[in-house]
């Protein structure tokens, strides 16, 4: 994908992946990344088809390989009040702004453009290098982030589920309720015990509804 754009003369072209939109807890986190022409990186592909050792193990070669990259969040507190899709494009325009360089042309992967006059692709992260590098970036990032929460919130199992839905989650919620970073404003909170957090419900918004990532 990068080889067709760079002979038509697009010298930056940055990818796009979005990780922990599907989440109940923590951040939404979008990774942008600028690969070079000449080199590349062994095993480089979509970091859902790595293990979490093999994304640790990538995520300093992918970093030391990139002509540029960056990472942007929205905060869970962000994702209640905006909504998930202006919370998706909050965090891509901070990653884009931390980059450091100006894209010629974007690559996102999926089909919804958060970017703004970017190409969409499915499956973007098997045709495009610096797709595949933005998710190993993103993911590894917001992991390490859900890790650091885990020691405050030890019932929630954040270091294995990184705040996506499981059982062991579920249990805890439904027996102590929300963190402070939980998103508060999604349906799945309608029938929880409560203990001192306020409900949120955004203005005017439907109640969100948790998709997969």
């Amino acid at each position: 994908m990068e080889r067709e754009l760079w002979d038509t003369e697009s010298t930056v072209v940055v990818g796009v992946d979005e990780v922990g939109r599907g989440a109940w807890a923590g951040p939404l986190t979008v990774g942008v990344a600028v690969v070079p022409k000449d080199r590349r990186v062994y095993k480089i592909r979509d970091s859902k088809m790595l293990t979490e050792a093999e994304r640790e193990a990538l995520f300093e070669r992918v970093a030391e390989w990139c002509s540029a990259w960056s990472v942007g969040h929205a905060s869970y507190l962000e994702c209640d009040e905006l909504g998930m899709s202006a919370a998706q494009k909050l965090a891509a325009r901070r990653a884009l702004e931390r980059l450091g360089v100006t894209p010629d042309h974007v690559l996102v992967d999926g089909n919804w453009d958060f970017v703004g006059g970017a190409r969409t692709i499915v499956r973007g992260d098997s045709t495009s290098l610096s797709i595949a590098a933005a998710s190993i970036l993103a993911k590894v990032t917001r992991d390490r982030i859900m890790r650091a929460q885990a020691d405050q919130f030890p019932a929630y199992n954040f270091e294995g589920n990184k705040g996506y839905p499981c059982p062991k989650h579920k249990s805890a919620l439904q027996a102590l309720g929300p963190t402070a970073i939980h998103r508060r404003s999604w349906v799945f909170m309608d029938h929880l015990m409560w203990n001192g957090l306020e409900r949120f419900h955004r203005p005017g918004a439907q109640l969100e509804i948790p998709f997969a990532e």
